[in-house]
């Protein structure tokens, strides 16, 4: 009998992560970005003026535990529900019951939804009516991008938070808890090497359930109430296979397979993206991640490259997992060896402070649309200058506010496309103007 077929034998009980669920706010470990003193969330939950909200984080940062503890704190009904398993019958006899509650009892309604993303926007529509009228309170919980997978709607009327993957200290506490507290793992005994405990730690990827659920494996195979290295990496190594596709998702490896591209190294790129790969991440989150990256990273550099991911994205569609992998290697791998340039990301960033700085200044005259006589007798559309009438269909005309006609917010670079980019426009702008005859 191996290790881990032991393990199956003598661990019948709840699970551990489930044994040591926080309660209160101040049992709960990390996240202090949200839960620390003086924080908005924490100051939400205390008092009591939680509205329907959006936890997005990645697997076994403490989304279902927050719920559970917003529940305790606000003395509120809480209700568990899987998108995953559930249906919309099931969401409308929630809803019956906490209509009631309200009524006869005065008591709030939290309604958890484990997996939201699950869901397709049609479905995530059912909530809407009971988040409006206040009859439940909603939070959803996600490890997908909520702008992407939930109901624009929903999210409007939701804030979002996001949890952060736990780091190495934090899980150590967790662990220690787990092993001295009477709910844990109950082996008074328990002797766990400095070694083990940090690569419990360190290896679970952010995720408590893993570095949980890998001490509870260890702890129920050991004989001599001693976890050693060597056991903790047998354990860690079987339990997180089963985590892997959800502890890498978004965070440190989405953000890897990027900038690997960024800084043109395909080797890299193709790397973190078989990473991905491999643990069941969806290829559409990449192909997206694509479609952005190249816009805001190759931009007009090499203006084939938004063509690329896009033609990637139907090939995903029509293809398909496995083979799909070679469309996307072949696009990452044109992306990350492709010049680069931003100017289009920040030259739309630029814009958008200043419009948000200077205000919807007024249009001048001469580009105003003059469909109707009177428009024509306030000079509207008067002094254009019809662009196609001048060499090479350029005239010195400003098209700004008047406030604003000297900025420039596209500064394109010498690299790829962009080069000739720039010198086509520092060519018409220093030649003279001629106007060619109609």
């Amino acid at each position: 009998m191996d290790l881990f077929e032991q393990t199956a034998q003598n661990n019948d009980n709840t699970p551990l992560a489930e044994r040591m669920r926080p309660q209160t706010i101040d049992e709960v470990v990390g996240q202090q970005h949200l839960l620390g003193k003086g924080k908005l969330l924490r100051q939400l939950i205390e008092n009591d003026q939680l509205a329907s909200i959006i936890f997005w984080g990645p697997p076994g940062t403490g989304k279902t535990t927050l719920g559970r503890v917003i529940a305790n704190t606000t003395k509120s009904r809480f209700v568990f529900f899987s998108a995953v398993l559930g249906s919309i019958k099931e969401v409308r006899e929630i809803v019956a019951e906490a209509k009631q509650q309200r009524a006869y009892h005065a008591r709030k309604t939290l309604l958890f939804v484990d997996e939201i993303h699950r869901f397709n926007k049609a479905q995530q529509d059912a909530f809407l009516p009971s988040v409006e009228k206040g009859e439940i309170t909603l939070i959803g919980a996600t490890t997908e991008n909520p702008s992407f997978e939930v109901n624009s709607a929903l999210l409007s009327r939701s804030r979002v938070f996001v949890l952060e993957p736990l780091a190495s200290a934090d899980l150590k506490i967790l662990l220690n808890r787990a092993i001295s507290a009477q709910q844990g793992l109950n082996k008074p005994n328990l002797q766990v090497e400095d070694a083990a405990l940090d690569f419990f730690a360190d290896q679970a990827g952010g995720d408590a359930r893993i570095a949980l659920g890998a001490l509870e494996v260890a702890a129920a195979a050991v004989q001599k109430d001693a976890i050693s290295l060597e056991t903790a990496q047998e354990a860690m190594q079987k339990k997180a296979l089963l985590y892997d596709k959800g502890g890498e998702e978004h965070y440190n490896v989405i953000s890897a397979f990027i900038k690997s591209m960024r800084g043109s190294d395909p080797d890299a790129a193709l790397y973190w993206l078989a990473r991905m790969l491999e643990a069941g991440e969806d290829p559409l989150f990449l192909v997206r991640r694509m479609v952005i990256f190249a816009s805001e990273d190759i931009g007009n550099a090499d203006p084939r490259a938004l063509q690329i991911a896009l033609t990637v994205q139907q090939a995903v569609h029509f293809v398909g997992l496995p083979e799909a992998r070679i469309n996307l290697a072949q696009g990452v791998t044109y992306l990350a060896t492709a010049p680069k340039s931003n100017a289009s990301y920040i030259g739309i960033d630029e814009a958008l402070a200043e419009v948000r700085k200077s205000g919807a200044l007024p249009v001048p005259k001469h580009i105003r649309n003059a469909p109707t006589k009177l428009m024509k007798q306030l000079d509207y559309g008067k002094g254009y200058k019809y662009a196609h009438n001048y060499q090479d269909s350029f005239s010195d005309q400003s098209h700004l506010p008047k406030q604003i006609s000297e900025k420039k917010f596209y500064r394109p670079t010498d690299r790829g496309y962009e080069k000739l980019i720039t010198e086509r426009m520092n060519h018409l702008r220093n030649r003279s103007i001629k106007e060619t005859p109609e």
